[in-house]
């Protein structure tokens, strides 16, 4: 747990120093920045997405995840609940709810962020949830310089995925296997690309909308393990 601790402590100090960086970016080079944010995410949401299908012997399954998550996402009104809170803590309303909506994306779907919980659950070994670390302190100052400090919440879903991952893999060694992954990548691919259109202002996907979908292929494979199928 205590690899899963600095993860989060590292989206904190990133945020700090991303916020610290903006006052001195003049706006020009913020908007630089949120294009070469945006691009990546797309870029990698595509290849993470693409990469995962391939594992896929479900290719149907995130199609269903992110329709069903959309629409609990909606119901559940999450975009005016988070932006709501948002507004309470800082002036930039709904442009940080975007962001701290990327930083979750970036920072909690891939392979070193679920494969690293699982590791260090059964076999003690830290390797890929320092190397997460690492990523994400870079990945909040890149966000937070955009975004400001306030993008630091991410650090609560991180120890909350991370941490849930990690208790999983500890009660149930059988339950999180290569195609949990492999399904939950893909639906994750799918919204890091959707937030890389919404940071370019291209389509606002409404993303924070979708992130139920990101549980639901667990929820999929836990239920199919109940019924023995």
């Amino acid at each position: 747990m205590t690899a899963i601790i600095i993860n989060a402590l590292a989206v904190i100090v990133g945020s700090a120093i991303g916020a610290l960086a903006k006052r001195g970016i003049r706006t020009k080079y913020i908007t630089v920045l949120n294009t070469a944010m945006g691009l990546a995410a797309l870029v990698l949401g595509i290849k993470v997405a693409m990469s995962s299908m391939a594992q896929s012997s479900l290719p149907v399954l995130f199609i269903f995840c992110l329709a069903l998550g959309g629409l609990l996402g909606t119901m559940l009104r999450l975009d005016q609940r988070l932006e709501s809170a948002t507004r309470r803590m800082s002036a930039e309303g709904s442009n940080l709810a975007e962001g701290i909506t990327t930083a979750v994306l970036f920072c909690c779907v891939g392979t070193l962020s679920m494969m690293g919980p699982v590791l260090s659950a059964l076999k003690g070994d830290d390797t890929y949830l320092m190397t997460a670390a690492t990523l994400n302190l870079v990945t909040m100052i890149v966000v937070a310089s955009s975004y400001g400090f306030w993008t630091c919440v991410a650090a609560i879903f991180v120890f909350a995925w991370q941490g849930t991952i990690y208790g999983i893999a500890k009660v149930s060694a059988d339950f999180i296997s290569e195609e949990l992954i492999a399904e939950v990548s893909i639906v994750g691919g799918v919204l890091i690309a959707a937030a890389g259109l919404g940071v370019m202002n291209i389509k606002d996907c409404k993303t924070i909308n979708l992130l139920p979908a990101l549980f639901l292929p667990m929820l999929f494979f836990f239920c199919k393990s109940l019924l023995g199928l």
